[in-house]
């Protein structure tokens, strides 16, 4: 399995969206290099209201440009660092990856998967019903997220568009992702 980064993108503010970017860097341990989520504690507003000294398990988040596709069906459109996310990603079922899997971004760069985003009211906030858009129900009833994932910086290195994607699967078994 492998895919591309077609997108990437950080802020050094607190926004919703991120603007797109030639290049980032990612730093071990820490995140998106001048990104305001980059930190070895959690850094998204509402999860420092509640305990600043969580490890930060949301320092790099990904979406599948696929997304975008998906809820430009239904009358939605969205370009890549608009939900705020640092790496779009194009070719890789990133929401059916087990916690645990590396992806390795370009030459040099490793990221370790945690976890679901777990879309919030921003969403509807940026464009009105997209929230909506971005959540659903399986054939179970179970609500499925599809805003993204959340992962760490294992190695650090430079992430550009154009990227080749690889996908390294933790030991099994496997654990679905989760919200983080």
């Amino acid at each position: 399995m492998s895919g591309t980064v077609t997108t990437v993108s950080s802020n050094g503010v607190y926004a919703f969206t991120k603007p797109n970017r030639e290049s980032i860097t990612l730093l071990a341990g820490l995140g998106v290099e001048g990104d305001v989520h980059a930190g070895v504690t959690v850094k998204h507003r509402s999860r420092m209201a509640k305990d600043p000294t969580v490890p930060n398990l949301r320092q790099v988040h990904l979406i599948h440009a696929e997304l975008f596709d998906e809820v430009a069906h239904s009358g939605f459109e969205v370009s890549p660092g608009a939900l705020g996310e640092n790496i779009t990603t194009r070719g890789i079922d990133l929401l059916g990856l087990p916690t645990g899997t590396r992806l390795h971004l370009g030459p040099e760069a490793v990221v370790e998967v945690t976890g679901l985003r777990n879309p919030c009211v921003q969403i509807d906030n940026y464009r009105h019903g997209l929230l909506r858009q971005v959540l659903g129900r399986d054939e179970h009833g179970q609500l499925v997220r599809k805003a993204g994932i959340m992962s760490i910086v294992l190695t650090g290195g430079v992430v550009r568009p154009g990227d080749s994607i690889g996908v390294e699967l933790p030991a099994e078994p496997h654990r679905p992702l989760e919200k983080v």
